[in-house]
């Protein structure tokens, strides 16, 4: 029997989630060394990322990420779903990844689109925030709040994780980042402004019981890797945001992407190794790893390999990450 974990996708509309997703699966099988895991894509997952891999491998050198050109946004509710297991064998588990439509949280949404965005919320165990990076740092931060919904995800955290006692992660991932990973000093820039736009709810989850039940994680990854942001155009109120490659021969070369995934077995590693009995949404972490050592052994491998450094941050829950056996 393989066992399912869902993971919401959280975000604005066009801030990136699909090209996130397409960029996670790309580079796993880059990074996954010789532990001998393997990630299958379902039909429908598959097909949808091979799209969005043909489209961001052909970027033009000057291209701009919104509909109808470059990154094109996700036009209904995806769910996008990955077997992991050893190669060659049954997989024992599936993470459910949840693409809503990124108007569902937009203030013309209905109440039945905001209602589902928030029972998603209520059902993950683990929430995927994806960060439009220039709508976040560029021209001081003046188009954050419109393409990065940062009030309303802070108000979807506080109305869904009410009551919340079971152990849950929040991965912070802004994304087409690759300016301002550049340096030293860039990756703390993005570090501290994401700490800052997002204080609020960084405040929330660090409260009352909340502060010891859920993992929060800064994990910065560059989409395309090939790219730089150039510039912002208005028009009719709206803002344009265009990229350019760094090289005219420059290709697609994510960095980092692997990290969210990482992060994510780690956490449900951790859950088994120290108290998985003692909650139910964790029971099926039993049978998951109870397949054998090999695939464990395999999983923390990987799970290891999660950065701490250069815009990446464990904000909070360092004990629920940890892969200690005892």
């Amino acid at each position: 029997m393989t066992a399912t974990v869902q993971i919401t996708m959280l975000g604005g509309s066009g801030v990136g989630k699909t090209s996130l997703l397409t960029s996670m699966y790309e580079q796993f099988n880059a990074t996954v060394g010789v532990t001998n895991l393997q990630l299958t894509p379902d039909l429908e997952s598959s097909a949808i990322l091979s799209d969005r891999l043909a489209e961001l491998k052909s970027l033009l050198e000057d291209f701009e990420a919104t509909a109808g050109q470059g990154i094109l946004k996700t036009a209904q509710k995806r769910l996008f779903q990955f077997d992991i297991g050893q190669s060659g064998r049954r997989p024992s588990l599936s993470l459910q990844f949840v693409d809503y439509l990124g108007e569902w949280i937009d203030a013309d949404a209905t109440p039945e689109e905001k209602l589902q965005v928030l029972n998603l919320l209520r059902e993950s165990r683990v929430v995927l925030v994806a960060i439009d990076a220039a709508a976040l740092m560029e021209e001081n931060r003046r188009w954050n709040e419109k393409i990065n919904r940062t009030q309303q995800v802070t108000d979807l955290f506080k109305r869904a994780y009410q009551g919340v006692y079971e152990p849950r992660m929040v991965l912070l991932a802004p994304v087409k980042c690759e300016k301002y990973l550049s340096h030293e000093q860039a990756a703390a820039e993005l570090q501290e402004t994401i700490k800052k736009e997002y204080r609020s709810l960084l405040n929330f989850l660090a409260s009352g019981v909340l502060k010891e039940k859920v993992a929060v994680v800064i994990t910065p990854v560059q989409t395309v890797g090939s790219v730089i942001f150039s510039r912002i155009e208005v028009r009719n109120r709206e803002p344009h945001f265009f990229f350019r490659k760094v090289r005219y021969d420059s290709v697609y070369s994510p960095k980092d992407s692997d990290q969210p995934l990482r992060y994510l077995l780690r956490f449900l590693l951790s859950m088994h190794y120290r108290r998985f009995g003692r909650w139910l949404l964790f029971d099926f972490l039993r049978e998951w790893f109870g397949v054998g050592h090999y695939l464990r052994e395999a999983i923390e491998e990987f799970a290891r390999g999660c950065k701490e450094s250069q815009g990446f941050e464990v904000v909070q829950g360092r004990e629920l990450l940890s892969l200690d056996h005892q």
